[in-house]
């Protein structure tokens, strides 16, 4: 009888180790979930077309074909735009991302800023519903809360001094597309004051 109970003993600390092993690993297993980018399940790929505006440009330069995907980060997300070839990744908006997204047409036009410039992405989505889904997704991943939450005077300083900057930079944009047109006008004036004049048609010669 004696012998029974001590294999009893021995079988139920076995199986209290072999429980505490598991609970272990399937803590060991959630922790790092706030580490690793997850793809959002309930979030469908966007397929967008993709130009770049860079600083101290006025056209646009098409990229290509891209795919845009939000991915999770603990209890924040991203915006990730990708190739469709390769991979590659383009474009990131996230919380740390300093920018400014506005729906025109079926674009989402986002001026991000850097320093004292701004690079302009415009991501060209099939449809309005998709240009509406994605211009919330951006809105939702940059938006910082905790700088909202935690000092709401820094929150609205900053913002508006991102309007400014890309404001300036319209601006900037504008003049110098007006002044090359002036430009443009001035010569094409120019070039016809400069031609030969037509010698005035006379009277018809006699056979």
């Amino acid at each position: 009888m004696d012998d029974n109970m001590e294999i009893d003993t021995g079988s139920n600390a076995h199986t209290d180790s072999h429980n505490h092993i598991q609970d272990v690993q399937s803590t060991s297993l959630d922790a790092p979930a706030t580490q690793v980018p997850s793809t959002r399940d309930n979030f469908r790929d966007i397929q967008v077309k993709v130009h770049i505006r860079r600083p101290e440009r006025d056209s646009w330069v098409y990229l290509g074909r891209g795919i845009v995907t939000q991915e999770v980060i603990g209890h924040s997300s991203r915006v990730v735009v990708r190739t469709v070839s390769t991979g590659k990744v383009m474009a990131t908006f996230s919380e740390s991302s300093e920018l400014q997204a506005e729906k025109r047409g079926n674009f989402v036009v986002i001026g991000c800023v850097e320093g004292t410039r701004v690079v302009s992405w415009s991501l060209n989505a099939l449809n309005n519903s998709e240009t509406l889904r994605l211009l919330a997704s951006i809105e939702l991943a940059c938006y910082r809360c905790k700088q909202a939450i935690q000092d709401p005077r820094l929150h609205t300083k900053a913002r508006r001094k991102v309007e400014r900057i890309i404001k300036e930079d319209r601006r900037r944009r504008h003049r110098r597309r007006k002044d090359q047109e002036s430009m443009i006008d001035a010569f094409a004036r120019q070039n016809i004051g400069n031609e030969p004049a037509q010698p005035e048609p006379g009277p018809p010669i006699a056979p």
